[in-house]
């Protein structure tokens, strides 16, 4: 006689099921036409569960060894495990060993993002930096727009997970499940808007102006005092619809020109304080890896969070200008911490 079979994934699935109802594996046997006894080893050893790992003992690394691998790190950012310890001629360390010891002295982190920047790049940082050097920065609105998606960062869906939890399970959208552009401004210690962009993600000249006409200029700048019209200083960078000559043209006549708009030197986002603002919005509506189902709900969750952010935390923001400018001036037009 042939051997039978072994339990296919359907079967296994519908084990499972009737377990669940209440059924004997006597029952699913019959339900499924199976080998009473193939049901209950099934059953036995779904129970039993995996065996414990053994945790071995690490390999003793020497003192001396260890500040070579610590030098080592500090040289080779981003270098993996296996390459650290090799250069330090270190051999035969298996990798659980490796990571555990690197984890005492350094963490996995991921390169940041940032345009590259030349010789003329650096040169117009500094030079803006000198330009504003004495400028009162309690009258500059610093402005940018902000894309936020359904779905998050994904690196950012990462969190412990206690003993014997399974990790929730997590959507996979394209694109992020699709998004909204939001845009808003800082100036002292108030916070202008946040703003949904309606058009998406890419604006041209005519819409911007259009977006600004319809919320900045009448939500918010109509309603303050001739003076301050008078004294504020409009910050936007480079993107093509704000630096075109439509734009330039256009606010000029909102009374926004030469030394009312502040000149943007190019690849700079870690000179605009507001990228500060966007990072504690994201952190606060993407915790715990949250997802949302609608963009509705993830604009809901962008005005709510920068509902919660005061008046203390933007004006850190907006009175770091000063020392944002020297630290440009130190590195040479470099890039600095934000």
């Amino acid at each position: 006689m042939g051997q039978k079979k072994d339990l296919t994934g359907s079967e296994k699935s519908k084990i499972v099921r009737y377990l669940a109802e209440g059924c004997s594996s006597l029952k699913i046997a019959k339900l499924l036409k199976r080998d009473h006894r193939t049901i209950k080893r099934f059953i036995q050893n779904s129970q039993q569960g995996r065996k414990k790992r053994v945790e071995k003992p690490r390999r003793k690394i020497t003192a001396h060894e260890l500040r070579k691998v610590k030098r080592a790190a500090a040289k080779m950012p981003l270098a993996t495990s296996l390459a650290i310890f090799q250069s330090c001629n270190i051999n035969g360390v298996p990798k659980s060993t490796r990571c555990a010891i690197l984890r005492d002295m350094a963490k996995v982190r991921k390169a940041e993002r940032r345009p590259p920047l030349n010789k003329t790049h650096k040169l117009k940082r500094q030079d803006w930096a000198k330009k504003y050097l004495k400028t009162d920065f309690s009258k500059v609105l610093w402005t940018d727009e902000m894309r936020v998606s359904l779905d998050g960062p994904d690196g950012w869906a990462r969190g412990w997970i206690g003993k014997g939890q399974r990790a929730p399970v997590r959507l996979r959208r394209q694109q992020g499940g699709g998004g909204v552009l939001v845009w808003a401004g800082i100036i002292k210690d108030e916070l202008v808007g946040p703003f949904w962009v309606e058009d998406g993600v890419k604006l041209s000249s005519q819409s911007y102006c259009q977006f600004l006409e319809d919320t900045f200029f009448k939500q918010w700048y109509r309603k303050k005092s001739a003076s301050f019209k008078k004294n504020m200083i409009f910050m936007q960078d480079n993107a093509p619809s704000h630096a075109s000559k439509y734009s330039t043209a256009w606010l000029a006549r909102k009374g926004i020109k030469e030394e009312k708009l502040m000149t943007w030197p190019p690849c700079s986002p870690d000179l605009n304080p507001i990228e500060n603002l966007w990072s504690i919005i994201k952190c606060e509506i993407y915790k715990e890896g949250k997802q949302y189902t609608s963009l509705n709900s993830v604009w809901e969750a962008v005005v709510a969070a920068a509902r919660n952010v005061d008046g203390e935390q933007i004006k850190t923001l907006t009175e770091s200008m000063d020392g944002r400018l020297l630290s440009v001036l130190a590195k040479k037009g470099g890039y600095i911490g934000r």
